[in-house]
């Protein structure tokens, strides 16, 4: 029986493994399709002018905060802005100075010294700014 139950461990491991692998495709090559005649041509669609995601739709577990405060530090390279905040509510955070990720064209916005309110996106303890407005 124990031998049996090996011998089932190491075939189950071995499938197991053998799913996870690398897959080897060959493919032949196919002849070029010809152009439908009364397809209309496909072109991608321009991107925003912007990085406003204000209307973007958000995952149902994704939270949104908002809160003021006055920005103490930007760094573009890192993409980061660091703001002493008041509470937010939303995240259940006092107030407090902490670092926020952000698009480019949001941390190029601001400077130290803005006074400001912004939108965050809450995430793994921490938050994404989708918004921010000098005041």
């Amino acid at each position: 029986m124990k031998r049996t139950l090996t011998t089932l461990a190491l075939v189950g491991a071995a499938a197991a493994l053998a799913a996870c692998g690398p897959k080897t495709e060959t493919k032949t090559a196919e002849p070029p399709a010809a152009p439908m005649a009364s397809a209309p041509a496909m072109t991608a669609a321009p991107a925003p002018a912007s990085d406003n995601m204000a209307g973007m739709p958000m995952a149902a577990g994704t939270k949104m905060a908002k809160g003021t405060g006055t920005v103490t530090a930007v760094d573009t390279k890192a993409g980061t802005v660091t703001i002493e905040h008041g509470p937010i509510p939303e995240a259940n955070w006092p107030a407090m100075t902490m670092g926020f990720k952000a698009a480019p064209a949001l941390a190029q916005s601001v400077k130290a010294g803005d006074k400001v309110a912004f939108d965050l996106k809450l995430e793994n303890g921490g938050g994404e700014l989708t918004a921010i407005n000098k005041q």
